[in-house]
This record gives C-alpha cells, structure tokens and sequence, in this order.
C-alpha cells in the first residue's frame, strides 16, 4: 500500500494505492497544530472502518503548507515505520517548468502536470478547483508553462455571503435558468453561470497561447459540479493530483 497525501491549504485529500486503484480516499480539513499523534489517531480509525492493518509501504506527499511537513515526517517514521517523500519541483520528476523562478510552482501543481501527461496526450490545461482555483498549462512539448490563479468558488462565496447582512448560504449547483426567480436561485445564477463563464473565458485565451489547441481537464472537489457548466471542459479526473504523487514515489529520494 502507498499512502498519498495532498495538502492543501482549506481540505488535505489522502489516497490509499493499493497498486491497481485507489481503494480509499479521505478528505480532512488542514491543520497546521495538529500533531502526528493526533493524525494516526484518525487515520487508524478510517483503517479499521475500512477493514485494513494500519501499515503501508511508504508516503508521498505534495504540501502548499510548510508547517505541516513536520507532523508528516514524524507521523511516517513514528507510526508507519516507513519513508515519506516530498515532492517540491519539476526536476524531482523530469518535467521541465518554464516558470520564473521554477521552484514558485506549487507542489500540487506539479503533481497534476504529472498525472494528466502519463493520462493524456499534451497540449492540456488542467482546471484544479480548491481554495484557489488553479490553471495548469503543459505545451506541446510537456513543458510546464504557467498557468493562472481565480480565488476558489467557495471563498468567493464566503467573502459575499459574510460581508452582506440579508444574502443566505447557498448550495453550489447550477440553476435551471439564468433568470433568478428567488434570491437563492438569483445567487446560483450569478456565483454559478458567473464562475463558468469566468472559467471558460481563461481557458479560451489560454488554448489561444498554446497554439489554439488543447485538452482542459477538471479535478479537485467541486471539478465535477463544473464538468457540465463549462463549454471548455472535456474531461474530469478527481483523483489526478493523487496520480501524479504515486508516479512521483518511485522518483523521489526518499527524505
């Protein structure tokens, strides 16, 4: 079993790989305080809710949040009795980054360029919707090239929703028309049909860039919800950050 682990900044997604498939999959909110301790304790209880021992081979982790890399390491080695990895760069994993500097792409981001060139056939754009949502750009050739940053739909929503005395919490799902008929569905439309054309406008400019052609792939939580909104969405992966970690594994020295 490889144990697979994406820390994010609002939610960290851990993936079990039991060499054929990803047979468990686990979402946590991210705690910088937490303690190893503290996570073997929750991790032993999905093992065993899962029917599973509490051991795996090894760990690889991708981290956007520094101060949790040292709870990580002592949860492998205390716990699991086994290596953990950090993947950090592109040159851990041969993929060549044409970013300034190189090493100021985020781990996940790697980790999805990744897992979408061992999936898909390159030029792609990968759509990673989370606390930010991410665009990733790979040529041609497989190189990184950039990308682009959105605020997520979620904080989005947060930010209007706590700053305006009368606006409810919504659910994100698009609504049947644009044409809101209830401030809910006045909220949907705007916050949903909004994001989606938002999305679609990147992704076009982008595809222009790089060369007018290329595939756009959607993953993280709400990846789905948007695979249908989204007239340049052609493909959604929810588990390709969790891919390019357990490709990433067998590359990385182990720390």
């Amino acid at each position: 079993m490889l144990l697979a682990i994406d820390v994010g900044n609002t939610q960290t997604v851990y993936g079990l790989w039991d060499g054929n498939e990803w047979c468990r999959v686990w979402r946590r909110a991210t705690n910088a305080e937490e303690t190893e301790d503290e996570l073997a304790v929750w991790l032993a209880g999905l093992f065993q809710l899962a029917k599973l021992d509490f051991a795996v081979a090894g760990i690889v982790a991708a981290s956007v949040v520094p101060s949790v890399n040292q709870s990580l390491s002592l949860l492998a080695d205390r716990w699991f009795r086994c290596p953990i990895r950090f993947l950090t760069s592109g040159a851990q994993v041969g993929i060549s980054v044409d970013y300034s500097p190189p090493t100021a792409v985020g781990a996940d981001r790697i980790a999805n360029a990744l897992g979408g060139l061992a999936q898909y056939q390159p030029p792609m754009i990968i759509v990673d919707f989370g606390t930010a949502t991410t665009f990733d750009c790979i040529d041609s050739r497989g190189v990184y090239v950039g990308g682009a940053i959105l605020p997520g739909i979620t904080v989005s929503t947060q930010a209007l929703v706590g700053r305006t005395a009368k606006l409810p919490s919504i659910e994100l799902v698009a609504p049947e028309t644009a044409i809101g008929k209830t401030t809910v569905h006045s909220l949907q439309s705007g916050i949903m049909l909004g994001y989606a054309g938002a999305i679609d406008a990147i992704a076009t400019r982008i595809k222009g860039e790089l060369g007018g052609q290329a595939l756009v792939v959607s993953t993280g939580g709400l990846g789905d919800v948007f695979l249908g909104l989204c007239a340049s969405i052609e493909q959604y992966a929810p588990n390709l950050t969790l891919d390019g970690l357990r490709l990433a594994y067998d590359q990385i020295s182990p720390r």
